[in-house]
């Protein structure tokens, strides 16, 4: 009978040493998601005010740009100037469009958390197996 009280004192204990160790890991875990949620916000943050720069005063050159072109060669071809502008404009806007979904598409969020869960898990397996 005594054996028996003494192997379920060690199970009791294996088992809550194994339960902090889980919540441990699982704050450590939560702890790094919130850190890269941080991240992703900041780095969002920056992204979204550089874009809204480039757009400003790239608009705002293009524009001079345009006039100055279309003030030079008025006498040539009014209508030829304006749509080789146009094509000019549109080529360089679908150009940029294509930079940033491949920049959007390529950009892989929470990879550390993803990671280290990847990680806990095969260390999980081999310790169940």
């Amino acid at each position: 009978m005594e054996a028996s009280t003494t192997s379920s004192r060690r199970l009791t204990t294996a088992t809550r040493l194994f339960a902090r160790r889980l919540l441990a890991i699982g704050e450590n875990r939560i702890e790094l998601l919130a850190v890269e949620a941080q991240e992703e916000r900041e780095h969002l943050l920056r992204a979204l005010l550089m874009a809204l720069g480039v757009a400003v005063f790239g608009l705002l050159s293009c524009m001079a740009l345009t006039a100055a072109i279309v003030v030079e060669f008025w006498t040539w071809s009014p209508a030829g100037v304006l749509l080789i502008l146009t094509l000019l404009h549109g080529g360089g806007a679908a150009w940029l469009c294509r930079r940033l979904a491949a920049s959007i598409r390529d950009r892989e969020s929470f990879s550390a958390s993803l990671d280290q869960l990847r990680k806990d898990r095969l260390s999980l397996e081999k310790a169940l197996a």
